[in-house]
């Protein structure tokens, strides 16, 4: 296994109107972070909000290239970004106690927090297709040129780690210096993640490494 210190590139925040950084995704332009009961657009270039939707957003947050979806307690919304209207609704698999989010190739993929795991589900129906176990407790989930990673967050002690998506076997970690925790995850596709601070109130980005 690789381990490394992780590289915050860029700090974004604390916001006046955002108390907390629970879930993160990118839609190839902004960076989007739920709040509890928003969801904010973020220039990553300026740094400066762009617009916010009224929804509830206690967790994970993801993209599908159309639509968002956000964990609110037991369900999971689908958002259209262009109205801000919930167009579905689906159940969460952790009833409450999911975190993170991601899109991969039609199915999204749910961190179970205390539940340590990492559930693949149908975006139409919630019923799950499989599940991975974890050993740390799991916040934001990500997949970006067909590697799965994630966020870990236990007392102190956070990091980012690359998983084999089939086994769970940690292949790389990325410690996170001490007091940044890691809430939401997202790559940018590229060579960068963002990631959530929790009650913090920051989105930082951090170095992918090659």
């Amino acid at each position: 296994m690789k381990k490394s210190q992780a590289e915050v590139i860029r700090e974004y925040g604390p916001f006046e109107n955002a108390p907390r950084v629970n879930g993160v995704t990118f839609d190839g332009r902004h960076v989007w972070f739920a709040s509890g009961d928003k969801l904010h657009a973020l220039d990553p270039e300026s740094g400066e909000q762009v617009r916010s939707i009224d929804v509830e957003s206690h967790a994970g947050t993801a993209f599908d290239g159309r639509y968002l979806y956000q964990i609110a307690e037991d369900r999971i919304h689908k958002i259209d970004p262009e109205s801000g209207k919930v167009v579905s609704t689906i159940p969460a698999p952790g009833n409450g106690g999911d975190s993170g989010l991601a899109w991969c190739e039609g199915s999204l993929w749910v961190g179970q927090h205390r539940g340590r795991k990492i559930h693949e589900i149908d975006p139409e129906t919630g019923a799950i297709r499989r599940t991975i176990e974890s050993n740390r407790i799991v916040t934001g989930v990500t997949w970006v040129d067909g590697e799965l990673w994630h966020g870990t967050w236990e007392g102190d002690e956070s990091d980012i780690r690359r998983i084999d998506p089939v086994t769970g076997t940690v292949l790389e970690r990325l410690e996170m210096p001490e007091g940044s925790g890691v809430s939401g995850l997202e790559s940018d596709g590229k060579d960068r993640f963002y990631a959530g601070s929790g009650g913090a109130g920051k989105v930082r980005a951090i170095r992918r490494p090659r």
